[in-house]
Formats: structure tokens, sequence, C-alpha cells
């Protein structure tokens, strides 16, 4: 049953050992792999190994690979995945609060369940962030952390490197921790969208203006959004906000690969009147994407009664603020 599960991840899941815990966190092999190439050449040691999925990524780029995790059950486990045979991967029972390389690139990705109940503070993750902080604190370290960690309570904890934000098939995966060893210099975030292999940083410019829409609508990929680069990422391909606290962005032409919504007409939302436009275009299918607006896209989409065949898109948004803020609705036909 794991096994079935862990194909979403895993290209060859049918040979790997898993726990349930164990595979709901484990790294998806393209997020490992991405990890492994920017940690290439070094010596790597993962001291919450777990059943071995960052371990298989970082065999054949690593300039030598340990594994170490305090559950002798996952460290067997993780001895099968990857072959630790003593030739590619060592491999120990350790706790990741005790050190037990030296001159080793850390790996760490703490538990963030507890009594079977995701936990949304680091200081609770096991083992807390702060405590791996303050251990590795003369080491270069990576930690996988929750794609929702708060960034600020981060560095109130002393954390100052990079926080690295990463989205795999539309969806975002993870924030990493990069120590400032391990980074370029100035870059304190980053997104990565692996689906396009775009990188994008804090770095860059982030002379986004803001205008009336043009042709076309982009709602970013959401690692650009949580690593709040939606300036950053306008600026480098020409775009322009729609209001500067909204996350979506416009322009006249699509950057390449990048799905857009083309502008058919503007309205404000009345529902009586989008009922009646949607009914005269003959629209059975609508994609509803809000920001900035209390809009429940399936229970609007509800009362909109549609009837017909063909498929648009509604991009429901505020512009302005305070007392001069207003609700805009979008039409539009979706690039694909």
């Amino acid at each position: 049953m794991l096994r079935r599960k862990a194909k979403v991840k895993f290209a060859d899941a049918g040979r790997w050992l898993f726990t349930a815990e164990a595979l709901e966190q484990a790294t998806a092999a393209a997020v490992a792999a991405h990890r492994a190439h920017r940690l290439a050449g070094r010596a790597v040691h993962d001291v919450t190994c777990s059943v071995g999925t960052e371990l298989a990524a970082l065999v054949g780029r690593a300039d030598g690979v340990v594994g170490s995790d305090v559950d002798e059950v996952r460290v067997a486990m993780a001895r099968h995945n990857v072959g630790g045979d003593g030739s590619s991967v060592l491999l120990c029972r350790a706790d990741a609060l005790a050190p037990v390389t030296r001159g080793t690139t850390v790996v760490a990705d703490p538990a963030r369940r507890s009594g079977g109940r995701r936990t949304f503070d680091p200081r609770d993750y096991t083992p807390a962030l702060d405590d791996l902080l303050d251990v590795y604190a003369d080491r270069d370290l990576v930690v996988k952390c929750a794609p929702g960690i708060d960034f600020d309570q981060v560095r109130r904890l002393g954390f100052d490197g990079e926080i690295e934000v990463t989205s795999l098939g539309g969806g975002v995966r993870e924030a990493c921790l990069w120590s400032p060893g391990l980074t370029t210099r100035g870059v304190t975030r980053r997104a990565t969208i692996l689906d396009r292999a775009e990188e994008i940083t804090d770095a860059e410019a982030d002379d986004c203006p803001v205008a009336a829409p043009g042709r076309w609508i982009v709602d970013p990929d959401g690692a650009v959004v949580r690593a709040g680069l939606v300036r950053h990422y306008g600026a480098r391909h020409g775009l322009w906000q729609l209001d500067p606290a909204i996350a979506y962005l416009s322009g006249d032409e699509l950057p390449t690969g990048v799905r857009g919504f083309e502008v058919i007409a503007e309205f404000g939302l009345a529902e009586r009147a989008l009922r009646r436009e949607l009914s005269a275009r003959d629209v059975g299918a609508l994609e509803i994407l809000v920001r900035g607006v209390s809009v429940d896209p399936d229970e609007l989409r509800t009362r909109l009664r549609l009837r017909g065949s063909a498929r648009l898109s509604l991009v429901i948004t505020r512009i302005g603020a305070g007392s001069a803020s207003r609700t805009v609705v979008y039409l539009c036909r979706p690039s694909r």
C-alpha cells in the first residue's frame, strides 16, 4: 500500500521500504535531486536520514555521504533503500543533536508532527529548529521546513542565511534553510520552480510598476508568492502588478511556458450581471481565481448556475486600499 502511495514521489517506489509516517514526510525525488545538485562535490551528512530519500539523491553527486537517524528501524530501511554497504553511504544510529562527523555539510529534515498532529512552531519540530541552529552554528547547514513556516520567526531564532521555497507539479513543496556558506552573497530569499527549471532571488531587480491589466493576467507560481518575490518575478518578465498589495501580474505577452488568462471583459462583483454574461457566452465550466477578496469559488460557481459548454475563467481581486478599494472581476480565456 505504501509503495503504491509512494509512486507520486518516486519513480522506483516498488523496491523501497517505508513506514507511513516516513513516507508522508519524505521529500519527492525531484526536490531531493535539486537539493543534492546544490550540494554537489561536498561531503554531506544527513542527520535525520529516515528511510533514505535524501541519501539516494546525494549518491553520485556528493563527495561522500553519511546518514544517521535516532530510529534504528529507519536506519535499517535506509540501508536497504540506498544500498548502504559501506562503499556509497555510511549509515549509523545517532541523535541529530549529538554530532558524529566533522567537516561535513549537515542536512536535517526535522519531524513536523507530534502526537499525530502537525506542528507549526519550528521550536516544536523534532529536533527543534533552534536546537539545530545552535548545535551546528559553526557548520554549513541545510534544514528542510514546512512551506508555511514563519520567515520572521526563523530570523528571530538567529538564522541569517537563505530561505528557498520550492514548487513542483504546481504546488509548493517546502521551504529550505541554507546557511550563509551555502548561498550567494546578498541572497536571503529564493523561489525555485522545478517544472520550469527557473529560480529567482531577492538579489534581482524588483522595479515592477502598477497599472491596469494588459492582454494577459498571470497568477505567479506559489513558490514566487510564498517567497515574497512577485515584484522581482514581474521585473524579470516585463510584467506589472494590478495592485501593489496583490500577487496578480499582467502583461501583453506571456513568459515562455507560463499559463495565463487573456482578458475578455471586466465587471464588478454583481452576480446577476455575471450570470447573464456567462449565459450569453454559453459557459459551462468556469475556473475561479480569487485574491484579496472574501469569495468562496465553489459557492459562487454554484450560484452562477452554469449550463453551457464553453470553458472560461474568472479572476476576482481587490484594486485599491481603504475606502477607495473595489472588487473587480475579469472574465478571461485561459491560455491552456
